[in-house]
Formats: C-alpha cells, sequence, structure tokens
C-alpha cells in the first residue's frame, strides 16, 4: 500500500531530516516542497526519488499550485508536514508591526492556506482509506502535522512576533482537530526547543556542558512528526521534557517572566 507524504521547508534542518525518516516507511512515496530546487533535487535523489515542488508558500497562488501537482502526480495524500517557516529577532518598539507580520505570513498563514487547498484531497484519501479491507487500525492513516516550537507555549524578549505566529498555529492546531478528526484526519503538533541547525547553530549551549542537553537534533524531530502524525500523538516537545517549561508558564506566570526577562533560556528553533 503506497503511502504519500508531503513536507514543506524540505530543503535543509528539521524538513530534510523529516524526508529522510519518511523515507523508510514502507511504500513511501515523497513530496518534496521548499524555495531551493538545487537541493530538493538533491534530496531527492539522494532518497530514490521524490517528487519536487520548488515554490514560495507566502506567493499568491503556491498553495493552489502545490495541490495541482499533488492530484496530477499522486491524487492521494496521507500525511502534511507544516514544517517551512523562519524567525527575525527584534523588539516589537522597534522592529514593529512590520516583524509581526513578517512572521505572521510564513508561519501561520502560509500553512493555513496550503491546509485549506490541500483537504479536500486528505479527506478523499482518509475515506478510501476507512473503506479500505487492509485499513491501518493503530496510529492515523491520514493526518496533518503542524511544526510549530516551544516559543509557541513560552514567549521571550527580542521573539514577540515568532511567538505570536507560533501561538496562532498551536491554537488552530488544536481546533482543527476536533474539526477534522470526523472526517478520519488527525491532525498533530510538534514543539522543537533547541535544534542544531545550519539557521541555528547553537554553538554557545553546545560549548557549555551545563547547556548542552537543551540542544535536540533535527533528526529528533522528525522522529516526533512521525509520532505526532502516522503515530497519533496529539502533540511532542523536543526534548521531551520541554513541557516542564510549558506547564511552568500556567502554574507560575511570574517566575517563568522573571526567568525569561532575564535570558535564562530561549525557545528558538529551526529556519526551516
Amino acid at each position: 500500500m503506497g503511502f504519500v507524504a508531503l513536507v514543506t521547508g524540505a530543503s535543509a534542518g528539521i524538513g530534510a531530516a523529516t524526508a529522510r525518516r519518511l523515507a523508510r516507511e514502507p511504500g513511501a512515496r515523497l513530496i518534496l516542497v521548499a524555495r531551493r530546487a538545487g537541493r530538493l533535487q538533491a534530496l531527492a535523489g539522494e532518497l530514490g526519488g521524490a517528487t519536487v515542488i520548488a515554490a514560495d508558500l507566502t506567493e499568491p497562488g503556491a498553495a493552489a499550485h502545490v495541490r495541482e501537482v499533488v492530484e496530477a502526480e499522486h491524487g492521494e495524500l496521507h500525511l502534511l508536514v507544516n514544517n517551512a517557516g523562519a524567525s527575525w529577532r527584534g523588539r516589537f518598539a522597534d522592529a514593529g508591526w512590520a516583524n509581526v507580520e513578517r512572521h505572521m505570513t510564513l508561519d501561520f498563514e502560509a500553512p493555513v492556506r496550503l491546509t485549506e487547498a490541500l483537504l479536500p484531497v486528505l479527506r478523499v484519501t482518509a475515506a478510501n482509506a476507512s473503506a479500505a479491507p487492509a485499513a491501518r487500525r493503530d496510529g492515523a492513516a491520514v493526518s496533518i502535522v503542524n511544526v510549530a516550537s516551544t516559543a509557541a507555549r513560552l514567549a521571550r524578549p527580542g521573539a514577540a512576533g515568532y511567538s505570536a505566529a507560533k501561538f496562532a498555529l498551536a491554537g488552530w492546531t488544536d481546533g482543527l482537530h476536533l474539526e477534522e478528526r470526523e472526517h478520519g484526519i488527525h491532525v498533530g503538533l510538534v514543539l522543537p526547543g533547541f535544534v542544531k541547525t545550519e539557521g541555528f547553530p547553537s554553538t554557545e549551549l553546545l560549548e557549555r556542558r551545563a547547556t548542552r542537553w537543551m540542544v535536540s537534533t533535527p533528526e529528533a524531530v522528525a522522529e516526533a512528526i512521525v509520532e505526532a502524525g502516522p503515530g497519533g500523538r496529539p502533540e511532542r516537545y523536543v526534548p521531551r521534557f520541554y513541557w516542564v517549561f510549558a506547564a511552568s508558564r500556567i502554574l507560575a506566570p511570574r517566575l517563568v517572566r522573571r526567568a525569561t526577562g532575564g535570558g535564562a533560556f530561549t525557545t528558538m528553533t529551526d529556519h526551516k
């Protein structure tokens, strides 16, 4: 049985690691989406073949184009991984609405629009999967995974715009799951903390034994994406213990504000 998965931001970091991880799934057929065509082609060659779509998902018509390719070349879609995103530092008083809008456009609006375009394909695939004699009984046959950040639960100075977009993505994910589960679609959320990538090498943290434990790898996030998608988990923090920070915001907000205000820790993730 085929398994069609689409990964955005697939040219590097978490997206590329996710593509490599999904390629190990039996019968996997991958669709790689990112702006850098050369990198996508190289990754497709490494994986033994994949559909490559070079597109800027913030551009008008990009989501519709992706859907056209998916329908023409595959006709079904079992997993959508909304991973593409980025962060630009700047305090609100200095960077203003322009910085917030930039984050909302790429980190929230783009995945929402792509999901809107692909939802009919996902629903048809889910309906066909549930009717098939060999329908999957463990986990989720059809799923969407939105890659947010621990910044979706905990903000920090200089990254309010990023947090705003990721908070929105997390809230929308919860609501979308409740709406789509009746159609057989699971919607999961992955919240990475520090991840060593080309955009964010986390050099200072890795050089110190006391903070090295805070940094994860793209491969660990990729595994979490599989758990939150086909595995049927509602959400996964990477590393797992980062949920403590999110819980602390609710249980001890004054303490968390003091800690984050003093720069004790951060929640920057991959520039995808």
